[in-house]
């Protein structure tokens, strides 16, 4: 029964966000903005637009510059500042696919904020109580039964939602993985 009231509470509300974005995104002239969704148990997510520029690495990239082929068949050309960006997470390698966030300085050059080097990021890996495998597709498959096992995993501003979790990339390596978020860091290793 309980259920059935926060049914036709929700449905109104959601008609009525559905039309504010509607309204909101029809006027040209705003600047984009956050929209807030609420999911059938009344929680209120948010969504963030992702700003995070998709491509390979190409051949011309070196320590401090990224050149980045996106699927458009456009090639970027990143500065990469070490001392403010920090490392690429995961490195550079010609062809491995890249997810980078960045910005256009007052010259027009692009420089790199945050970069991340998803086929690094693919395969197993693990810690004291967590097993699980992201893989191609955007699909996690976890080893182990938990209450709200890892299934899914994006990229969003050059940080990994794994499921229901944001963590930016600590750092990233051939045979490490660092996450973080509010709660701390969190240690995986390449498991073969």
């Amino acid at each position: 029964m309980k259920q059935s009231y926060m049914k036709k509470i929700l449905n109104p509300i959601l008609c009525a966000l559905l039309a504010v974005c509607v309204m909101v995104g029809c006027d040209e002239k705003k600047a984009p903005t956050k929209v807030v969704v609420p999911v059938v148990d009344s929680i209120l997510v948010e969504e963030v637009p992702d700003s995070t520029i998709y491509g390979v690495c190409g051949d011309g990239c070196s320590m401090h510059m990224l050149e980045l082929v996106t699927a458009e068949g456009d090639t970027l050309t990143f500065r990469v500042n070490i001392e403010e960006a920090g490392e690429v997470k995961g490195g550079m390698t010609v062809g491995d696919r890249m997810a980078v966030v960045g910005h256009k300085d007052a010259e027009g050059f692009w420089t790199a904020d945050n970069a991340v080097n998803l086929t690094t990021l693919l395969g197993k890996w693990s810690s004291i109580d967590k097993n699980f495998e992201i893989q191609e597709g955007g699909v996690v498959v976890s080893t182990i039964t938990e209450p709200k096992p890892l299934t899914e995993w994006k990229i969003c501003n050059a940080n990994l939602v794994l499921s229901a979790d944001t963590f930016s990339i600590y750092s990233l390596g051939a045979d490490s993985l660092y996450l973080e978020n509010e709660n701390g860091i969190f240690a995986y290793k390449r498991m073969k």
